[in-house]
């Protein structure tokens, strides 16, 4: 994939754009979105940002574009298309991910269309959800408009952060410079998404029958997460981060 994302990309910027927009809008698809793997495929086009070889705001642009028009493409699906979706095999075998949506929507429907928007398994379902609910447009549509602005740059940052570090030379000063970026990268995310965990597992009142690790969940992302965010702070008094910062800045 990573390969054929190249040879298109590295032919045009009218291609790489183009395929932005189309990853972005896929992602967002109704039931589409669910089979492909959006933080993958948004990160790997965000090496190409911090490679230099695609500009971030005509990327950023084009995500947000390909990514409304799949929002409101699917909430069109739902709302036209309800009693076929009702039918389908695949939503009969993920009804209960369907009913968690249709509550949350029901109850608290603006912030459940913004963050959802960050979470795989939801950003392509909400959309058609709140169509086939028949929620206003009005608050349908900010948003919507708001998680397809925030999307593109928070999914194509690690990929950036790994461009960039990638293309720094390697000298004897800062040897062990992508090495720490990479560790303090994987222990950040690794706690928000604990905390993710966390916030499900939370809301679970019989915690008896659940492993120390589950049980302990809140303490261990907390741990990790600080971890990280202690490493960030520490490796900007790395020599090799003015030029990580430099070339950050040319791409910003």
């Amino acid at each position: 994939m990573e390969s054929w994302l190249t040879s298109l990309i590295t032919q045009s910027l009218a291609y790489a754009i183009f395929i932005v927009g189309i990853v972005s809008f896929l992602e967002s698809l109704a039931l589409v979105g669910l089979l492909l793997p959006g933080i993958v495929l948004m990160a790997t086009l965000g090496t190409f940002i911090g490679n230099g070889i695609l500009p971030l705001y005509p990327s950023w642009i084009a995500g947000i574009l390909g990514c409304l028009l799949g929002d409101w493409c699917s909430y069109y699906i739902g709302l036209y298309f309800k009693n076929w979706l009702h039918n389908l095999n695949f939503l009969k075998k993920h009804l209960n991910l369907l009913d968690k949506t249709k509550s949350l929507l029901h109850k608290h429907s603006i912030l459940t269309i913004l963050i959802g928007r960050f979470i795989g398994p939801t950003r392509p379902l909400i959309p058609m959800v709140a169509g086939m609910l028949k929620l206003p447009l009005k608050k349908f549509f900010f948003p919507s408009i708001l998680g397809c602005i925030l999307w593109p740059p928070i999914y194509f940052f690690p990929g950036i952060i790994t461009g960039i570090t990638i293309n720094i030379p390697t000298n004897t000063k800062n040897d062990n410079f992508k090495w720490f970026l990479l560790i303090i990268s994987i222990l950040i995310w690794l706690g928000i998404w604990l905390i993710s965990k966390w916030w499900k597992i939370k809301k679970i009142k019989n915690k008896n029958n659940m492993n120390f690790f589950k049980r302990k969940i809140g303490w261990i992302a907390f741990i990790i997460l600080s971890t990280g965010l202690i490493g960030l702070i520490l490796i900007q008094f790395h020599p090799t981060m003015l030029i990580f910062r430099k070339v950050l800045s040319t791409i910003l």
